[in-house]
């Protein structure tokens, strides 16, 4: 349960502790429900702010904010300065959030390198190599893509165990590298192929296999796996 705090006024704070500004700075999943509210109700009333509102709102449910799952808009008139234009923006956020989360998220297949490297595309237009790793479930549909680190690959800090930490958190079975080169010419260099062999060998022990790894160019790429690297990394 959260504790309301008498007589907090927003506009009394600093700027860098208004719910705004921290959503803002921090994602919404770095705010309490409080703030998260706040946001919501946007403005309070003269004796009330919008956090004093979302404290009361929460406290009346002591803090089970799955309370509010099947609430009316009527019956969050019943808390004290909540007007009917809050309750509507309260049970339509309510809604919207179980419509997110029940609706499936679309999943796609990526089978072939020249169906990665168009995934990967953007990565052309880097100006710094940056390393991206897609994440794959166990029907190999991609789950989800994230940058790793920036910098040469030989000369970064892309250990294994940066780049599998989201694999791990994730779930994934499957993951598939890539990175970019501002030169425009995709051809694998030493430390390239030595990082992928690194990476392949820590994947085995982990668990999660090492698919592919693409290198983006200038409109073109080069496939590891296409190229034959991948395997001669797998009999090390």
């Amino acid at each position: 349960m959260e504790k309301e705090v008498s007589g907090l006024g927003i506009k009394d704070m600093t700027e860098s502790e208004r719910p705004r500004e921290r959503l803002l700075k921090y994602g919404a999943q770095g705010l309490s429900n409080a703030e998260l509210l706040a946001i919501i109700i946007s403005s309070g009333t003269q004796k009330d702010s919008a956090l004093e509102l979302a404290y009361r709102l929460l406290s009346s449910e002591k803090g089970v904010i799955s309370s509010f799952s099947n609430y009316m808009p009527q019956e969050y008139c019943r808390i004290k300065g909540i007007g009917k234009a809050t309750a509507c923006k309260l049970a339509a956020a309510v809604e919207f959030g179980k419509r997110v989360y029940s609706t499936p998220k679309e999943k796609f297949l990526l089978d072939t390198p020249d169906a990665l490297a168009k995934h990967f595309s953007d990565m052309r237009n880097f100006h710094k190599e940056v390393l991206r790793i897609a994440m794959f479930n166990s029907k190999l549909e991609i789950i989800k893509t994230v940058d790793v680190s920036m910098g040469g690959l030989a000369h970064t800090s892309a250990v294994a165990r940066e780049v599998f930490a989201d694999a791990i958190r994730t779930g994934a079975n499957a993951i598939v590298l890539a990175h970019n080169h501002p030169s425009g010419d995709p051809s694998p260099s030493e430390g390239d192929i030595r990082t992928t062999e690194i990476l392949i060998s820590a994947g085995k022990i982990i668990g999660i296999d090492v698919m592919d790894h693409l290198i983006i160019g200038d409109g073109t790429y080069c496939s590891f796996k296409e190229s034959g690297l991948i395997k001669k990394a797998e009999k090390l």
